[in-house]
């Protein structure tokens, strides 16, 4: 399997339509950008927070054939807010931390790399990778469902993960 961010990064390159403003960037997977009106997106975040526990039932397990377990996180910006995933995710008196896995486009408040405490009201997705299927990622599912069969098949055959409906 591929470098899994890059996989979450680049799924925003194959999802684009007229609605959606995509940003280029050099050396970096390119980045669409969604307005937060969007209904199946918040649908997406709503499923994700209420099937949270899920996640942290992963988190508790410890079990390490689990891999690519990641936060979504919303950051506040001057025009609304950017989702960023983040890697090495640990839940502490209740509270997750993690480490900023994409570069930030819209928000100066966080750098890749950085470490940060979550609010619960900003998580907005999360996922893992459990015997090759992707398990939650339900904003990414949204932006898949949006490719052609043949895009679907060519992003899937890439980054070897089973995404079932």
């Amino acid at each position: 399997m591929k470098n899994l961010f890059l996989f979450i990064s680049c799924i925003f390159l194959f999802s684009c339509n007229q609605d959606q403003k995509v940003i280029k960037r050099t050396g970096e997977p390119d980045v669409l950008q969604i307005e937060g009106t969007d209904a199946r997106m918040n649908g997406a975040i709503k499923k994700a927070n209420e099937t949270l526990s899920l996640f942290d039932a992963v988190l508790a397990s410890k079990d390490t054939s689990i891999t690519g377990i990641a936060l979504k996180v919303r950051f506040d910006t001057s025009n609304g807010g950017e989702h960023i995933w983040l890697t090495d995710v640990t839940k502490k008196n209740g509270h997750y931390n993690g480490v900023i896995g994409n570069s930030p486009t819209a928000t100066t408040a966080v750098k890749l790399g950085d470490t940060v405490l979550v609010p619960d009201e900003d998580i907005s997705d999360w996922m893992y990778v459990e015997e090759g299927k992707l398990r939650g990622g339900y904003t990414i599912r949204v932006l898949r469902d949006e490719m052609s069969d043949e895009e679907k098949k060519t992003f899937d055959e890439e980054n070897g993960l089973i995404i079932e409906d």
